[in-house]
């Protein structure tokens, strides 16, 4: 597959306010990560979010409710491996939602693969301040090995900023997924915006490469 529709910059976000915050600058995919909301919440949430996102033509990823997603005609998810073993799969598939699969080892990747994903995500690339992983940061190394060893786009993230995404980019990743560094920045919509303007070159090569 063609990583094309899968935009370098890939901001993941706490709620619809931020979604409309961002969407606003110009992000082109923006991932919902809604964490400790009541169900009745979540569900306003991600209406709020694909309103919005359907505004500024956006893509909008919902992070880990596929119920919902389902229920709500939203067209692709975000699962993480705790997710995917509860995840009813052939109910996403056939409701043509894409799915997005989070991955840390060899043996989660083979388990992501088998799930026939339309992207694999690799983290934490880089120590986080998001939340304590279990293992040592993946490393800039690691983007070559998953790339070398998948046929599916590939999502870098974990402790990635402005800084360190031309690196993450010409490691292999097709996206760089950032958290902390759009959403404890002084001026996010200005993060935002540098990060559109610092990730053309790889949205251009993209746009090349699927025309050709």
């Amino acid at each position: 597959m063609s990583a094309s529709w899968l935009d370098p910059f890939y901001p993941v976000l706490p709620d619809a306010a931020w979604v409309a915050r961002i969407a606003g600058q110009g992000a082109r995919l923006i991932q919902l990560r809604v964490k400790d909301f009541a169900p009745h919440a979540i569900r306003t949430e991600i209406i709020k979010a694909l309103a919005v996102a359907a505004a500024h033509n956006c893509q909008l990823v919902v992070n880990d409710y596929w119920r919902e997603a389902i229920d709500l005609g939203v067209d692709f998810v975000h699962l993480g491996q705790g997710d995917l073993a509860g995840a009813d799969l052939n109910a996403i598939k056939a409701a043509r939602i894409k799915l997005g699969i989070s991955t840390h080892s060899l043996q989660e990747l083979d388990d992501a693969l088998a799930a026939d994903p339309d992207y694999v995500a690799l983290g934490p690339i880089y120590q986080t301040k998001l939340k304590v992983m279990p293992g040592a940061p993946q490393g800039l190394a690691r983007i070559g090995e998953w790339r070398a060893r998948i046929a599916c786009p590939l999502v870098a993230i974990g402790g990635i900023t402005l800084d360190r995404a031309p690196d993450v980019l010409a490691a292999g990743a097709s996206s760089a997924a950032v958290v902390t560094d759009i959403v404890m920045s002084d001026d996010p919509e200005q993060r935002a915006r540098d990060w559109i303007a610092a990730t053309a070159a790889w949205r251009n090569l993209a746009t090349v490469i699927s025309r050709a």
